[in-house]
């Protein structure tokens, strides 16, 4: 084990949790990039400030980034593809899988008409549990995601690029195979990176397959789901309902359709607030500073021509 502290530069915010738990580490976080193992790039920090950084400073060895998606970094990542770079992929499990679940439920009890309602209506809604549920992804959160459900006994498939099992899914089937998937499927849960790949994933052809009962959930990335033919497809009640915590675009402007689409419920890219992750992140960091000044294999680490 090297018992040198491992020198961090930090670009961004400096926040209590993330310098306390750097603290326990023994780095050592340095002002001069030039001197640095490492940069750890924190919330409000710029994507521009990373690449000139590692431009100018070819000894930084592994790069710490704050988020599971990587596109804002893509020019960065496409600079200096040699660099050890780690995401927060699965960091955030917790938190966004529970919004997934609140989300699913809400549409599931028809909470957004209740909301809305201003008398007595008849008693209506559908239970999770025993239900076929499709999540597309396999990491972190989806992982998570597949856990709460099962909890309702529900039947998991999950979605994946490669034809892995995933941990916890009663089935797991390749991108090739969703649209078998989509016409049984009760609940869809969009919990994939955003990549070339995946974009438009959720076209017309994709919700079309789907039963008119099925509910849309998205906490991944909005660029999965072709906005347009949601929108019709929620207009023509072709599907039951489409819960968005991420949309294409964001934000959604003022006077989009899915504002004023009943079937619709729309939340602020929330599953995450700055609150939940700053705590979580800090950990992050910690556990893959120690480990890279121990050699080990980092935790979240990028493939940067997957995409994430």
């Amino acid at each position: 084990m090297n018992s040198t502290p491992v020198r961090v530069h930090l670009i961004g915010d400096a926040y209590p949790e993330l310098l306390a738990e750097l603290a326990e580490t023994g780095a050592s976080i340095v002002a001069d990039p030039a001197v640095a193992d490492g940069v750890v790039f924190s919330y409000g920090g710029q994507p521009q400030q990373l690449l000139e950084t590692l431009d100018a400073h070819a000894g930084i060895g592994w790069v710490q980034l704050p988020s599971a998606g990587i596109e804002m970094f893509s020019a960065a990542l496409a600079a200096h593809p040699d660099k050890q770079w780690t995401s927060a992929k699965g960091a955030y499990a917790l938190p966004v899988a529970e919004h997934a679940l609140a989300l699913t439920l809400a549409l599931l009890r028809e909470l957004p008409e209740r909301v809305r309602a201003t008398s007595w209506a008849p008693a209506t809604g559908t239970s999770l549990h025993g239900l076929r549920v499709v999540v597309v992804g396999a990491g972190g959160v989806a992982q998570e995601i597949v856990r709460l459900m099962k909890c309702f006994r529900t039947d998991v498939t999950v979605v994946r690029r490669r034809a892995l099992p995933a941990p916890g899914a009663d089935e797991t089937i390749t991108d090739a195979e969703l649209l078998s998937a989509l016409p049984t499927a009760d609940v869809l849960v969009l919990a994939a990176a955003a990549t070339p790949d995946t974009r438009g994933l959720i076209d017309a052809a994709a919700l079309a397959a789907l039963p008119s009962h099925a509910i849309l959930v998205n906490i991944a990335r909005g660029s999965l789901v072709d906005t347009d033919a949601l929108v019709a497809a929620l207009s023509a009640g072709r599907i039951a309902g489409a819960a968005l915590d991420v949309t294409d675009p964001e934000p959604l402007p003022d006077g989009h359709p899915l504002w004023t689409e009943p079937r619709a419920l729309i939340t602020p890219h929330a599953a995450d607030t700055i609150e939940m992750i700053r705590p979580l992140y800090a950990a992050r960091v910690a556990t893959n500073v120690a480990r890279f000044g121990a050699g080990e294999e980092l935790d979240g680490i990028v493939d940067p021509a997957a995409g994430y």
